[in-house]
């Protein structure tokens, strides 16, 4: 056992906080027992304290992890008018809204992360404020604070719209939120500055 040390210990807790993830979006926090997320990840209710203080330790974890891959996937994009298209309409598919499992940790979780401790919710302002300052930045690369409030009103304008379209049982109308969210979001994006 010794052989596999810290590395191993590393990896296994990585494995927890990825499946978690995936069930946590698919099933929310309150939905989610240790002993299922634990299963998810191939391992024993006994392991879960070796890598975990608490399920709110977990979540915080799942969390962060959860916007630092949602900030790598959005740097990855282009930076131009239509890198950010592209993102918006991506963000506001029919696939995003059925699959919430492989998508955003905002729309989600947000109902409940709101409910949830206060290091939970620092974890998730402190990520959420990082995808937030590289769409500034692409808002306006010269002055990029002078974006952050627009960036935060466009995000939250998506996934609102992702929370409701995933709520609607008429198949027809959740598409008519998407594709009028997204003809919203375009729309401020393409406004100039805010004065």
């Amino acid at each position: 056992m010794a052989r596999y040390g810290k590395e191993h210990k590393q990896a296994t807790r990585q494995r927890i906080v990825e499946a978690a993830g995936r069930r946590l979006k698919r099933d929310g926090i309150d939905g989610s027992g240790i002993s299922t997320l634990m299963a998810d990840a191939g391992l024993t209710n006994g392991a879960f304290y070796a890598h975990f203080e608490s399920k709110e330790d977990l979540v915080a974890n799942v969390v962060a992890d959860q916007l630092r891959a949602q900030s790598a996937s959005f740097s990855e994009q282009p930076t131009d008018q239509a890198g950010l298209e592209q993102f918006v309409r991506g963000y506001l598919s029919v696939e995003h809204r059925d699959n919430p499992e492989d998508g955003c940790p905002s729309a989600a979780l947000l109902d409940e992360i709101g409910r949830c401790a206060d290091a939970t919710r620092r974890t998730f302002t402190d990520g959420v404020l990082v995808v937030m300052d590289d769409l500034a930045a692409r808002l306006a690369p010269d002055d990029p604070p002078s974006a952050r409030a627009k960036a935060l009103s466009v995000f939250a304008m998506m996934v609102g719209t992702l929370q409701m379209s995933r709520a609607l049982t008429d198949p027809h109308l959740s598409r008519e939120v998407l594709d009028q969210g997204i003809n919203n979001v375009l729309a401020v994006l393409s406004a100039g500055p805010e004065r």
